[in-house]
């Protein structure tokens, strides 16, 4: 099992790579791979433990077990005002959710609890504190839902399995 940090992820080319600390170069992460744990994206930055496998066109990750959020610098003056308050989400259940639409370019997005249609929005900035970096339609997810200024949104964003593991 290896340690590393994401360098890039692209979703839609389908792949990126990982950079472990064994100086022995870049690890492709396969979309495949990152959906068999569970997700469609991860935010550059992010730690992943991984398993990786030596192929013909060189190191590819085969299995991930964990991921952990990017950790953000201590915020300078000048950029404190840009960032996002994350919202306070301590005690708030956890929804199963599947994306309606998400646009990585205007920074949000929808998605719908299971059996209802009222839209939860989505913020970009929560979705990296979490360690997503896009989000598809019709992607399974977990979601703590608050109130926020104009309604329904998510507090914290993560892997559709989260509340599986929270009762393992």
């Amino acid at each position: 099992m290896k340690k590393g940090q994401v360098k890039w992820f692209d979703a839609a080319k389908g792949y990126g790579f990982l950079v472990a600390d064994d100086d022995q170069g870049d690890i492709l992460l396969h979309a495949n791979v990152l959906r068999n744990f569970g997700r469609g994206s991860i935010a550059e930055g992010s730690t992943v433990s991984f398993s990786v496998q030596q192929t013909d066109r060189g190191r590819q990750a085969s299995e991930i077990f964990e991921i952990m959020a990017p950790v953000e610098n201590e915020p300078t003056q000048d950029t404190e005002e840009a960032l996002l308050e994350l919202p306070k989400v301590e005690g708030v259940p956890l929804e199963p959710a599947r994306i309606k639409w998400f646009d990585k370019t205007k920074g949000f997005g929808f998605a719908n609890t299971y059996g209802s249609d009222e839209d939860i929005f989505l913020h970009l900035e929560v979705m990296r504190q979490y360690g997503f970096s896009d989000l598809s339609p019709g992607e399974a997810i977990s979601v703590q839902v608050i109130d926020g200024p104009r309604g329904r949104m998510a507090g914290a964003i993560y892997s559709w399995d989260k509340p599986l593991e929270a009762k393992g």
